[in-house]
């Protein structure tokens, strides 16, 4: 049943800039509604920058901030000067060491110009007057979108969803002590540095990043999420030395019914670029590697170019010029949807037959959740460097070695049972409900929260 014929909704709030704001609110769009003057019959997610009806000037402000990120995250491989611009721009929206721990409420400068933007020019007062007529819960993945809602007035209650797994003083208000936006946190950590930046506890649940739900299956028995990881371990451990050496550990925790499951596609490898189409290349690095595996059918490459048609093209264009086409389809594939929402369906859909995740540590990041083990590739900003630690101490990412060798070392690692091994560290030790703690929360007024959170 669809969000719009029932009572149980919510609007949904992203901002149409790169894939993490936008991934972490598609599997909330079974709550999702619009306004009325918006509806079309169907549960819409709303995009702050690009919905029906936005002002001009509020247009441009977005659009402003969007082309520059997009534009220095792909100018930084121009050496010195691209490094230079990039570093400049990733030391205002730093993190800082949480340790020693201590005070970090006062707000920093981007805060403050953030706050003057909506203040004096009303940015974001037409998309809130707009939903005021008929309020509900507001779900943003956003932080100057919660800003929007309390800064003019919004009439519902305001939560906001981070989407890494530590953040900067920007997701914070400008006075936190006294604001009224709550917060899902997707990691303890996420939590404690709210807390450092002034927002009270009792305004923070802990409640894990929103995975698809078409990736998890029911939430009582997680059966879809299990019966893919278990295919993926035989492809993972061809050699079963992980299976054989943790055999209890993966009969208590995935359970006798899938520990026996044989893959029905060969050894697949995932390679996914970010919303700027940065690090396309190494996709190809990887292509060229694996080629021989793949003209014999032993290894699939599935190359994701998300909705940016120009990556799309490129690999397109790079398949042809390396004779590969007659591998198209089969045992090579580029996953492109024309739209934020059909990229995100057929990415979820590929991940089913999926192995190993090759991806900067963006917000796929929690993807480990699934089971998946993480290739990562060098990250880009502030944030992507604390994600990188967190895989880690989940023990799910795995550093990238040289991709033109890829073809030598993958087969080490899948030898070794090492590749299985971060595979089950990601799905005993990362978040995976958290789509439906944050349904109990705003749908069913339950608190839901994560219970183990000592590796979080």
């Amino acid at each position: 049943m669809s969000a719009t014929k029932n009572n149980q909704h919510a609007y949904i709030i992203t901002v149409n800039m790169g894939y993490g704001h936008q991934r972490a609110a598609y599997p909330l769009k079974d709550i999702a509604a619009c306004p009325p003057e918006w509806d079309h019959g169907e549960p819409t997610i709303i995009a702050a920058n690009t919905y029906p009806g936005i002002p001009k000037k509020d247009m441009a402000s977005w659009e402003g901030s969007r082309k520059v990120y997009e534009t220095i995250s792909r100018f930084k491989k121009v050496p010195i000067i691209g490094k230079a611009a990039f570093d400049m721009m990733d030391y205002v929206q730093r993190i800082e060491p949480f340790y020693p721990e201590r005070d970090l409420s006062a707000p920093t400068l981007q805060v403050k110009q953030i706050y003057k933007m909506i203040h004096k020019k009303q940015w974001g007062k037409h998309l809130i007057d707009s939903l005021n007529r008929d309020p509900k819960p507001y779900i943003t993945t956003f932080f100057i979108t919660a800003f929007f809602a309390e800064e003019h007035g919004y009439k519902g209650d305001i939560y906001c969803l981070c989407t890494d797994t530590d953040i900067s003083r920007a997701w914070a208000p400008l006075h936190p002590e006294t604001s009224r936006i709550k917060y899902f946190a997707p990691t303890k950590r996420v939590k404690e540095r709210l807390m450092c930046y002034g927002v009270r506890a009792e305004n923070i649940y802990v409640t894990g990043f929103p995975l698809p739900k078409e990736n998890i299956g029911a939430r009582t028995t997680n059966h879809t999420l299990k019966q893919a990881l278990g295919c993926r371990i035989s492809n993972l451990d061809p050699k079963g030395i992980y299976q054989k050496k943790y055999e209890k550990i993966l009969t208590e925790y995935l359970g006798t019914r899938y520990c026996t499951l044989a893959a029905k596609h060969p050894f697949t490898i995932m390679f996914a670029v970010g919303g700027a189409g940065a690090q396309r290349e190494i996709g190809i690095e990887i292509l060229k590697s694996l080629r021989s595996k793949i003209e014999a059918k032993e290894m699939r490459l599935i190359l994701v170019a998300g909705s940016r048609q120009d990556v799309f093209r490129y690999y397109e264009d790079e398949i042809n010029k390396l004779g590969l086409m007659h591998s198209f389809d089969d045992c090579l594939q580029i996953v492109y949807g024309e739209t934020k929402q059909a990229y995100f369906e057929k990415f979820n859909a590929a991940l089913s037959t999926t192995d190993v995740l090759w991806t900067k540590p963006s917000e796929l990041s929690f993807y480990a959740g699934l089971g998946l083990p993480i290739i990562m590739t060098p990250g880009i900003g502030s944030q992507e460097q604390f994600n990188r630690r967190w895989l880690h101490s989940v023990g799910a990412g795995m550093e990238q070695l040289d991709p033109e060798h890829c073809a030598e070392w993958l087969e080490d690692w899948m030898e070794s049972g090492g590749l299985a091994e971060a595979a089950m560290e990601g799905f005993l030790d990362a978040p995976r409900n958290g789509v439906y703690h944050i349904e109990d929360i705003v749908v069913r007024g339950k608190i839901s929260e994560i219970e183990d959170m000592h590796l979080m």
